[in-house]
Order: C-alpha cells, then structure tokens, then sequence
C-alpha cells in the first residue's frame, strides 16, 4: 500500500541523491576511520544476518573500527532502504541488501519509491541459494515431468505454498505454472516457517524452498525433493537433478544477497569494501560452512554485481507482469 510517507519519500529522492556527494569524505584513502553500520532489511536471524556478521567481525579485526549491525525489518524492505540512502555516501551506512530488495519488491508496485539501480552503489554479490522444488511424499510423482503430468490430469488438485505475495517461493510457483502450463492453487503465508511446515504436514501439496531451509526436511524425508533451480546440480544434493535437465530450462530462482552503499560513495570506498569482503569470504572455512548449507558465495567485482541485479530484476519482472502479481 502507497503511503504518504512513502509518497514524500519518493518526492525527495532525487535530492538526496544529488547531495550525497558532497557527504564524501576528504580523503577517502583513510577509510574507515570511524565505526561502520551495515543496515539489514530482516528481523536477526538468517542467511542476511549472518552474512554481514561475519564481515563486520574481520572488518574490526583488520582496522579496529566497530561495525554495528542493525536490524530493520518493515515495509517490505523500504524502511531500510530509506534509512541508507538517507545516510551520508561516505562507506559508514552500507546495506546486506537481498532478492526482495534489489530486484523484486520495485515490480509489485507501480508507485513503489525508489529504483535500486538509482539508490545504490553495488559493492559485491556476497552469496547466494537456489531454491529446491518439494512436494509431500504422498505426492505420486518422483519426477517433475511426472508432477506436470499428474498436474494436468487433476487441474487444479495441487496447491503450492509459499513465503508470501511477491516472495521467491511464489514467483517460482507462477513461472512454473506458465512454463508447463498447468493449474495449481497458491496459498501464501507470512513467512517461510509456516508454508514449508504445513508442506511436511500434507495441508499444502509442493513448495519451491531455499536450499539451506529445507535441506534438514529433504533429509529427514519428510518432504521428497524433485528438482534444484540452479544451472548446476547442489552439492550438498547430489541426486537431485536441476529443473533445466528436467526440461524447464530457464526456471532459475533461488535468494541472494549483495552488499550495497548510497549512490555516490567515492570509487575507493566501494574498491576497498570489495576487496575486503572478497578476502573475507573466500577464506576456506568460511566458505565451506556455507557450502554445507547448499549456498555459493560468487563474490566477484562492483560491476558483476551490477550486472546481476539488473538481470534478476529483468527475470522476476516479466513473470510478475504475466502472473498479475501485485502487492495487497
């Protein structure tokens, strides 16, 4: 819902924009000469919490400079996106941007305030995990070719639960929906926890759930997983195939999360924070706790993170213009 709040928001935008440059530090080769606070759009707890936790422990370490994390969760994401372009662009109010943020909540509105690629410098694209496409073991169907087929002759039968209107889990359902072309029921919940445990109950037939969520369930057997949404197959699901292979290629969706700052931080600023976080997050140890968690951590320059958003904000714009998704 478009609020006059957000209205003024976005009436402002464009000068908070313009000014922030001249927030800039003197000499930004001195950087960070004061303690850094890395805003998170979630409440703690997660991938996007954990993510900047680790970051901000090696910063002070290296520097001696405190890094606050702090969490505000709201509005989709607005509320702290508006705190962070608000903030001088100087490297000091950096965001653990995510998916809904960057690339999707922009496309469920036509007067949703603020554009990413307009608000943000890109730092690097820190980590990211494919979704998993699940369903109740009662389910008869081990195959999605199976699934589309038992979907067809019982329309309408199958239901698909996900996070929420607009979520990962509820684009993927609709992009499945128009590639086989067939009619399932979406129910949507206020977050992950419930919509994947009324999967594992039988209230609700499949989900498309991120790896890392569901992986304890798919071992267990509680839930009986049919395919991966990565190019590649997961490595800590070897068996499982990719939903390419099982002929829906193009059907790639999973979370991520990318490390941004105001438009207009200085160049170096954002050179020194990808190189950092780069360092960071290829330690060994580091990345292999991820991997166990069926993550990747790309990592890789400003520019790449750039180019990502754009093509994921592409991506999930056009299934949310066919499917008629929009916020309630």
């Amino acid at each position: 819902m478009v609020t006059a709040r957000s209205l003024l928001f976005a009436a402002t935008l464009a000068a908070l924009i313009a000014g922030s440059a001249l927030c800039a530090p003197a000499a930004a080769q001195d950087y960070p000469a004061k303690p850094i606070k890395i805003i998170v759009p979630v409440t703690p707890g997660g991938f996007t919490d954990l993510l900047p936790r680790i970051l901000g422990q090696r910063i002070t370490e290296l520097t001696g400079q405190p890094v606050v994390i702090e969490n505000r969760p709201g509005g989709g994401g607005s509320v702290a996106t508006e705190e962070v372009i608000r903030s001088p662009a100087d490297g000091y109010t950096l965001m653990m941007g995510l998916h809904a943020v960057l690339a999707i909540l922009p496309h469920l509105s036509s007067t949703f305030p603020y554009d990413p690629a307009k608000v943000f410098a890109p730092i690097v694209l820190v980590a990211q995990a494919p979704s998993v496409l699940t369903v109740h073991p009662s389910v008869p169907a081990r195959s999605v070719q199976e699934l589309i087929a038992y979907a067809k002759a019982s329309p309408g039968r199958l239901t698909f639960s996900s996070s929420g209107i607009g979520s990962v889990s509820h684009i993927a359902g609709e992009q499945l929906k128009q590639m086989a072309g067939i009619d399932i029921v979406h129910v949507p919940y206020k977050g992950p926890a419930q919509a994947a445990q009324d999967v594992v109950a039988g209230h609700v037939t499949m989900m498309f759930d991120s790896v890392p969520l569901v992986l304890e369930s798919i071992r267990a057997g509680r839930v009986r997983a049919l395919a991966v949404t990565s190019r590649e197959r997961v490595e800590v699901l070897p068996a499982i195939p990719t939903i390419a292979a099982a002929g829906l290629p193009g059907l790639e969706a999973g979370v991520w999360f990318g490390l941004v700052a105001p438009a207009g931080t200085p160049a170096s600023v954002i050179a020194w924070l990808n190189r950092t976080a780069n360092n960071v997050f290829s330690d060994p140890e580091v990345r292999q706790r991820f991997v166990r968690l069926g993550a990747t951590l790309p990592l890789g320059t400003p520019e790449a993170l750039a180019q990502f958003m754009a093509a994921e904000s592409r991506k999930y714009g056009d299934v949310i213009r066919r499917a008629g998704i929009k916020l309630e």
